[in-house]
């Protein structure tokens, strides 16, 4: 089942049918320990409906109102590789084999919602930067209480040229305007996904492919209870949270992202999320 913000109220799908929800705020319905049961009750109640499946395809907003948007780093070999080569010049590159390797995981505050983009919205790149790369990641979405009930897709927008300048500039590498991007939708589950779910990251520039990868969600190094645990254990998410699980797929020092440049991140299951640079 998936779940749908949009212009005209919450949208439910299920086996390609849509239904509205009424008389719910993103915030209290999304916000729900038993969530997928909630929506397979609701469901059996609602009529499909070709309106609430008009106001999908007529545009989406992303799915987060209230909820903080925060991402995890060096998740990935592959990740830590791409932030060593970056930051080999400065010194820096042995705190990513550290962190990659240590107990706790990298954590940050990626976004508020009101600043996150949805799919079909525009992204940005720093105009003091000089090699920029979007970052698919598969997105956890948590309860208040800690609970992982469900995904999305989520585009870390990063500035390699400023976080390789120095580690500590990683909030400017990361944190601006136009910087995150989640959506379509949300996947409701109560298991996790399968080890081989896929993510795939295409990006065009006048139309052309001009670079795509793909790797499995089994290649993370961290457990996702692992990662929510230390998010929660000294801090409070009163609508729930967003948690990027860092990305698999490091573009080479060759690639920067470019104005119009169309990014497209795919997750089996999920959808595609596609955004325009600005």
């Amino acid at each position: 089942m998936k779940l749908y913000r949009t212009q005209q109220g919450i949208v439910l799908e299920e086996a390609a049918k849509f239904y509205f929800v009424k008389d719910h705020t993103w915030d209290a319905f999304l916000n729900d320990d038993e969530l997928s049961q909630k929506v397979t009750d609701l469901i059996a109640l609602l009529d499909p409906s070709d309106d609430a499946e008009k106001a999908v395809i007529e545009g989406v907003l992303p799915p987060v109102d209230s909820q903080e948007i925060w991402a995890s780093g060096v998740t990935y070999f592959r990740s830590k590789l791409g932030r060593q080569e970056e930051s080999k010049d400065s010194g820096g590159a042995t705190f990513y084999e550290l962190v990659y390797h240590a107990d706790r995981p990298e954590l940050f505050m990626k976004a508020s919602g009101h600043r996150a983009v949805g799919h079909g919205g525009k992204v940005r790149i720093r105009k003091d930067s000089t090699w920029d790369v979007p970052e698919p990641e598969l997105t956890l979405v948590i309860s208040s209480s800690g609970k992982i009930i469900g995904y999305t897709i989520g585009n870390d927008m990063s500035s390699r040229s400023i976080e390789g300048e120095n580690p500590l500039y990683l909030p400017q590498a990361k944190i601006y305007d136009g910087s995150a991007a989640v959506g379509p939708c949300v996947l409701i589950s109560d298991g996790p996904l399968p080890s081989d779910t896929q993510i795939s990251l295409t990006i065009k520039r006048d139309n052309q492919i001009v670079f795509e990868d793909a790797i499995a969600i089994s290649q993370i190094k961290r457990k996702f209870q692992e990662l929510v645990d230390y998010l929660y254990a000294e801090y409070t998410f009163p609508h729930g949270a967003l948690l990027m699980t860092g990305t698999g797929i490091v573009p080479d020092s060759s690639f920067t992202l470019a104005s119009g440049d169309e990014i497209s991140i795919a997750i089996t299951e999920i959808g595609t999320l596609t955004n325009i640079v600005a």
